[in-house]
């Protein structure tokens, strides 16, 4: 009887040891399991990053990112972290279009998708710096007007299968636009600088740029028009 009792006091320990080795297999399968996918994301993210597009569509992401940010006008801290995000979302412009030509992968859903982002890039903040009130709304409104219609010229020209990159007074007018743009959204003074004097002063600029290359545009495609 003794040794029946000594057995089966054991025999809960041994079924307990059982189920501890079960879990902690268990565990770490789990643990196993999710590593993979970890790195997968990862992996994806780093291959999103290296390819033209990718960028292209990362810079039409962040700018959800931006409004949220601008959304405090009376935060000097806030304003200057969405001319921040603005800047890097800009940035990516010129990555994605450096990596277009070094790895050989100048497409015509780069060419027609860049420009998009741009205008939405610029659009949105624009927008954003009408509604408070810190640019008159009436050069948005013709920075914008003009966007949707050269966007939509661009939609003609696709479809008659002519080329749609960009012209250099385009670029040009982007260029002064991003310029303008990010002074105009720190807004307040920074190191003693008038930020937003400097920036309206570009923003004339960029008006000018706009208007001209809008003009041009047409002018060059007014046998489609």
């Amino acid at each position: 009887m003794g040794q029946m009792d000594s057995s089966q006091q054991t025999l809960p320990a041994s079924s307990a040891d059982k189920n501890a080795g079960t879990e902690t297999v268990w565990d770490r399968g789990e643990t196993a399991a999710d590593e993979p996918e970890r790195q997968d994301v990862w992996r994806r993210l780093r291959r999103t990053a290296n390819h033209p597009n990718g960028l292209t569509l990362i810079r039409i992401a962040i700018i959800p990112f931006i409004i949220v940010l601008f959304s405090f006008p009376g935060s000097p801290f806030m304003s200057f972290l969405a001319a921040l995000t603005f800047s890097v979302a800009a940035f990516t412009d010129y990555l994605d279009g450096f990596l277009a030509r070094r790895q050989g992968k100048v497409t015509f859903m780069g060419k027609a998708l860049d420009p998009v982002a741009d205008k939405l890039l610029t659009s949105s903040a624009f927008i954003m710096l009408a509604a408070h009130g810190w640019v008159p709304a009436w050069m948005v409104c013709v920075i914008v007007g003009r966007e949707l219609a050269v966007t939509g010229l661009r939609s003609v020209i696709a479809g008659k299968g002519m080329d749609i990159s960009a012209s250099r007074l385009g670029k040009l007018k982007t260029g002064f636009q991003i310029a303008a743009i990010i002074p105009l959204m720190i807004h307040y003074p920074l190191l003693g600088l008038d930020t937003q004097g400097v920036g309206q002063f570009l923003l004339w600029l960029a008006l000018g740029f706009t208007m001209w290359s809008g003009a041009d545009y047409f002018a060059k495609f007014k046998k489609l028009v």
